[in-house]
């Protein structure tokens, strides 16, 4: 006995061994490097806000990202993988500790012994079970280290799905703005081709003009009328496919008073050189390919552990009785004992190629990685670049507008004298509209290039710490919790 529990000991001081590659995060690009690319300056300190969307001072476009976190289909998706994750994980960790199991059992016998002479016995019997396969080799560790990457990987894509409908919102909401935009500058400018047309018409009745100029204003004129129906169209999609990421009904979206659109437009543009190189960590979608990397590196060991015996312990304590009644006591107690020993030989080929199969996909992860890091890169410098630009094409187009609309001032004033062909009349009318809807496009690409920025950084969610998941079931607190 006494040499059984020395054995026991020792097996249990190797019970921390675990086989198998420990995870080491890859360096493939140093932070000098990433800063370099993305001319961020050096010891910048700033984040963004989580509610960044908040700046634009929209209370309708706040309303409806906060509407379509609670009520998205997609973020309740995202809450039940993780909720999964989570229950795998407690499933993995249990077969680390001991099985225990009561159980009971009754038997009747009946025989005959010697002609109409029977015998009858009554059996009974109950106990406890406990079972424990030793992880010697840390194979089950390894399974939990890879629970435990899957639930933080699950984690991460609920931040990442909440990150990519709030900005969906965002977006969507300013193509609905363009839409409705549009549709009050072509109406603007039906007026005053209306206006223009009654006077070509006058002067063509009067004999002042010819039938051509009369044409002409009449074309220009059904040409704007024909955008309407189109631009209603668009209005309605955008507006439907808002109401979709929302989770809501389109009638219950409250119409647009105030157009984003028509307001001054304020960017910081320091902001976007001045965040931490550490936003390219910040990503959920590089946090989730690192933990999927994680996962498939923890498989490695669990492999190797195959590889060498396996040790396995039972132990049986109950009672037995023919008398129910006097079933329960200690003179009828009985135990057991019993521990075997497991060791592969005729499959060993399968075990190694299952070990190379996971190197093999560790490998695969750890390409995925480095491909969604460098995506990560590219994403964050185009949506610099895109930014900065437009912001700069946006001085242009103002200036353009009211070019333009000096232009038609003058060009009716001087066809109303006779002083000028009715053809430049319509070219400026042409070339103000063209330069309106330009203007109005470059402020919406603006808002646009913000949103798609904010995105690409992570909007402004801090990762840099472990992740506990809450284990309530309401939406609002199956969350994910950052805590040093």
């Amino acid at each position: 006995m006494h040499k059984f529990l020395l054995s026991f000991c020792c097996l249990i001081l190797c019970f921390g061994c675990s086989v198998g590659p420990d995870y080491k995060h890859p360096e493939f690009y140093s932070n000098q490097q990433i800063a370099e690319n993305l001319n961020l300056h050096p010891n910048a300190k700033k984040w963004l806000k989580e509610d960044w969307y908040k700046d634009f001072g929209d209370e309708t476009l706040n309303k409806l990202i906060e509407q379509g976190i609670k009520n998205s289909p997609t973020i309740t998706e995202a809450i039940e993988k993780m909720k999964q994750a989570r229950y795998q994980l407690s499933i993995t960790q249990a077969s680390l500790f001991p099985f225990l199991d009561a159980s009971g059992q009754y038997a009747k016998t009946q025989e005959n012994v010697y002609k109409n002479i029977s015998s009858r016995s009554d059996y009974y019997l109950t106990g406890l079970d406990a079972s424990w396969e030793l992880d010697i080799w840390g194979g089950q560790r390894r399974l939990v280290e890879n629970a435990q990457a899957l639930l933080r990987a699950a984690a991460y894509n609920y931040d990442n799905v909440k990150l990519s409908l709030t900005a969906e919102i965002a977006a969507k909401y300013i193509s609905w703005h363009l839409a409705k935009k549009q549709q009050q500058i072509v109406e603007k400018n039906l007026a005053l081709q209306r206006e223009i047309y009654e006077t070509v018409k006058k002067q063509y009745l009067s004999g002042l003009t010819d039938t051509l100029a009369y044409e002409q204003s009449l074309s220009v004129l059904h040409t704007s009328e024909m955008q309407l129906p189109l631009l209603k169209t668009q209005e309605k999609q955008a507006k439907n496919a808002l109401a979709v990421l929302v989770g809501i009904l389109p009638s219950e979206i409250a119409e647009i008073s105030n157009n984003i659109l028509s307001k001054q437009i304020a960017v910081d543009k320091e902001l976007i050189h001045s965040l931490p190189v550490d936003i390219i960590n910040n990503r959920p979608d590089v946090q989730i390919a690192e933990q999927q990397l994680i996962a498939q590196n923890a498989l490695i060991g669990e492999a190797l552990s195959n590889l060498f015996p396996q040790i396995s312990l039972s132990y049986l304590f109950g009672y037995q009785n023919q008398n129910l009644g006097l079933l329960i006591n200690k003179d009828h107690n009985m135990y057991s004992l019993n521990s075997g020993i497991t060791l592969p030989l005729f499959h060993w080929g399968a075990l190694t190629n299952q070990i190379d199969l996971r190197k093999s996909q560790t490998e695969q992860a750890l390409s995925l990685y480095k491909a969604t890091l460098l995506t990560a890169v590219a994403d964050i410098s185009n949506t610099q670049t895109s930014l900065l630009q437009e912001l700069k094409r946006n001085n242009s187009t103002k200036k353009n507008v009211r070019s333009a609309t000096e232009i038609l001032t003058l060009s009716r004033r001087k066809y109303k004298n006779g002083l000028t062909d009715f053809s430049d009349v319509l070219t400026a009318e042409q070339n103000k509209l063209s330069a309106e809807q330009t203007h109005l496009q470059s402020n919406a690409d603006i808002y646009l290039y913000q949103i798609a920025f904010y995105k690409s950084v992570g909007g402004g969610i801090n990762f840099n710490h472990s992740i506990q998941v809450c284990r309530k079931d309401d939406k609002e607190s199956a969350c994910v919790h950052d805590k040093d």
